[in-house]
């Protein structure tokens, strides 16, 4: 079936459709990651995103149930040059197209993916509508012009938890954290466990006096969709907590986490989507790979003088991570749990683990 792919400024893009049919609106934006496709679809952060693939070919491995990154795919819609419909891999048990249209996502292939990507890198991500349903390239503009957008909107709200639930530790518990869930991965939750922590994940509303009632060594501070100052509340959660306990926030929690500080942060013109990032550790001077994937960042003039820049962005000189001079409390942009992604930052979770540990002392 025919699809069409609109962009608000009046460029589209025709293919033929897989997955689902209908019609989804969303910001188009474009991953450059090479393969996991899987852990891409199942991101909670990609919620209002309709997502495209540089790599040209995309489902050839198919999708296996351990590779999934949260209970569900949550992106708006997924945008491919080609769609392998036999996969090859002794781990599939099923392809994409068919985890596609059971999930109720639309798909388009036959895309000229790289003229859309240069596009989106010279006009900057934006709002867009798939369907399989209107072939009005004007109505479906229209649609995308007047379509919700990403900047002030609550989408955390659409992937938190609805309760709390805990992770035991894979071992001996040595430390109890409580983990605020904005849209948290899988393997988060696995690096914690596997460092002896007990994790209670706690809904993203959840207040600072319940979280205390827990007695945790540490906060986290997960990654999520969208914009941080669209989330009520929370920031004055998250200050209130920073005073007390070890703080790690990654992506939407490091930009909470840098409002809490007093920053400001502002929308990127097409954001960081991949797993080939390049990051400067400024203490180090170490160049690490990592995986990324938010279309905000904190503004690096915004950062207050009792607040360190640890890490740094080589594509763009963004601020990819912080550290309070006085309080345990640090954060990166990047996503050290990778999932899909290099390991190069996972020594991060050690550091989290590291400032639990003098807390005790």
């Amino acid at each position: 079936m025919k699809a069409i792919l609109a962009l608000e400024d009046g460029r589209y893009f025709e293919g033929i459709s897989f997955g689902a049919r209908g019609e989804r609106s969303g910001e188009v934006v474009f991953n450059t990651s090479m393969t996991g496709y899987q852990e891409i679809l199942t991101d909670p952060s990609y919620k209002g995103q309709i997502v495209t693939m540089t790599y040209p070919l995309i489902g050839n491995y198919g999708v296996n149930e351990e590779d999934f990154e949260s209970v569900k795919p949550y992106v708006e819609g997924f945008v491919v040059r080609e769609c392998c419909r036999y996969p090859s891999n002794w781990r599939a048990q099923k392809p994409l197209h068919e985890f596609l249209a059971e999930n109720d996502i639309l798909g388009i292939e036959g895309v000229d993916t790289r003229a859309l990507t240069k596009h989106i890198r010279e006009a900057g991500a934006m709002k867009a509508v798939l369907s399989t349903e209107d072939p009005d390239v004007q109505s479906l503009t229209a649609k995308a012009k007047t379509s919700a957008g990403l900047v002030g909107r609550d989408l955390v709200k659409e992937v938190t938890c609805a309760e709390e639930y805990r992770v035991s530790a894979a071992g001996d518990t040595r430390y109890r954290v409580v983990a605020f869930d904005f849209g948290i991965k899988k393997n988060i939750l696995n690096n914690l466990s596997q460092r002896g922590c007990e994790v209670i994940v706690v809904p993203a509303q959840t207040t600072a006096d319940e979280v205390l009632a827990h007695e945790p060594d540490g906060i986290f501070l997960s990654n999520g969709p969208g914009d941080p100052e669209g989330v009520p509340n929370v920031v004055e959660t998250v200050r209130d907590l920073i005073q007390r306990k070890p703080t790690f926030g990654i992506c939407l929690g490091h930009q909470m986490l840098g409002l809490a500080f007093g920053a400001r942060v502002c929308k990127l013109k097409f954001g960081h989507h991949g797993g080939n990032q390049p990051i400067k550790n400024l203490a180090t001077g170490a160049v690490e790979i990592a995986a990324e994937n938010h279309g905000f960042a904190v503004v690096r003039d915004s950062v207050p003088p009792d607040v360190e820049i640890t890490h740094m962005n080589l594509n763009d000189g963004t601020v990819e991570g912080m550290r309070h001079l006085k309080l345990p409390v640090f954060s990166v942009q990047n996503h050290p749990e990778a999932s899909p992604g290099p390991h190069d930052a996972s020594y991060l979770f050690e550091q989290f683990i590291e400032e639990m540990e003098k807390r005790r002392r």
